[in-house]
């Protein structure tokens, strides 16, 4: 790994191609999710928070474990049940000593890359509490205010809500992910991909390090800094505008999407386009990223839920209502 000089800007093309070793070195562990690894790579770049979707057993956990060790990034895990306070995840005040008075043990959530394994099993009191460290990147307990490091990330998994001891997420807290990407079964050369890995001595729950690091905390910064030097055009800026108020109003729609989305919509399509080497966005970066911003920020009309109709499928008809600009 050659050391990045943070005193100098980092070259688009040496930032590209950190990306692409890093996207594919999680691919040689994640086998057969590509398009889920591209949407975590983006959140990480955009200085977002990203929610997982999927059945058990999809490696939704291996995702996260694989894409910090790329990263060399300090990963901890928190396995949200029913009986989980915020304690557990903020920290506590402890009396250790009367005359010292109380101290802060800091909890799981003081870390670069936080998984919040099934987030969707936990009461609401602890999903309050991890909303203030997604949206502030800070927690207060006992009154006290205590900030996380610039790096935090939360990749949050979710069972869909349609399994037993499940619960639909608060619209508030869906909104303070960047994206929403849903993780389904690997095609079948994918699936004998994964057992010709395990028959070769691979095996996730016994390996302690996943894969190398592949860059350190000046090259996290410097690439977060290329992505903030990419270039939105004001027709792009308006195309993307378009698609979010497109969802206001809409009567399949009974809840657009928040002016946080279309925010969200421009940082996504910003990281995207250094995935693909480029300083400046084109509308297809926002294309390619439109489903994951939207699909967790509206709701369909009941109607359209009952006819089984898809958020995805509605995305999909606002953004081939809005003119693409050349």
């Amino acid at each position: 790994m050659t050391a990045i000089d943070s005193s100098s800007a980092l070259p688009l093309e040496q930032g590209a191609e950190l990306v692409r070793r890093i996207q594919a070195a999680v691919a040689q562990r994640v086998i057969g999710q590509d398009a889920v690894i591209e949407d975590a790579l983006v959140t990480f770049l955009a200085r977002g928070h990203v929610l997982i979707e999927g059945v058990p057993g999809t490696a939704k956990t291996l995702l996260v474990r694989t894409l910090a060790s790329a990263l060399g990034a300090r990963f901890s895990r928190i396995q949200f049940t029913p009986d989980l306070m915020p304690s557990d995840v903020t920290g506590v005040s402890m009396l250790r000593d009367p005359a010292v008075g109380f101290e802060f043990r800091p909890g799981p959530v003081f870390t670069e890359i936080l998984l919040a394994d099934e987030i969707n099993r936990a009461p609401a009191k602890t999903q309050a509490a991890l909303l203030e460290a997604m949206a502030e990147r800070q927690v207060t307990v006992d009154g006290v205010t205590h900030p996380l490091e610039a790096p935090f990330t939360v990749f949050a998994t979710q069972n869909p809500v349609e399994h037993e001891g499940t619960y639909p997420l608060p619209e508030a807290q869906l909104d303070r992910f960047l994206l929403k990407t849903v993780m389904g079964y690997p095609s079948h050369e994918a699936e004998l991909a994964m057992l010709a890995s395990h028959e070769g001595g691979f095996d996730p729950e016994q390996v302690t390090v996943l894969v190398a690091p592949l860059i350190g905390e000046a090259e996290v910064r410097a690439l977060r800094a290329l992505v903030d030097r990419v270039r939105v055009a004001p027709e792009i800026q308006g195309y993307i505008a378009a698609i979010t108020r497109g969802t206001r109003g809409d009567p399949s729609i009974s809840l657009g999407a928040s002016p946080r989305a279309t925010v969200a919509l421009m940082r996504a399509a910003r990281a995207g386009a250094v995935l693909e080497g480029r300083d400046y966005v084109v509308p297809d970066d926002v294309k390619g990223r439109v489903r994951s911003v939207l699909r967790h920020r509206i709701t369909l009309a009941p109607e359209l839920e009952v006819e089984g109709r898809t958020v995805d499928e509605v995305v999909d008809m606002v953004v081939s209502r809005i003119k693409v600009p050349e």
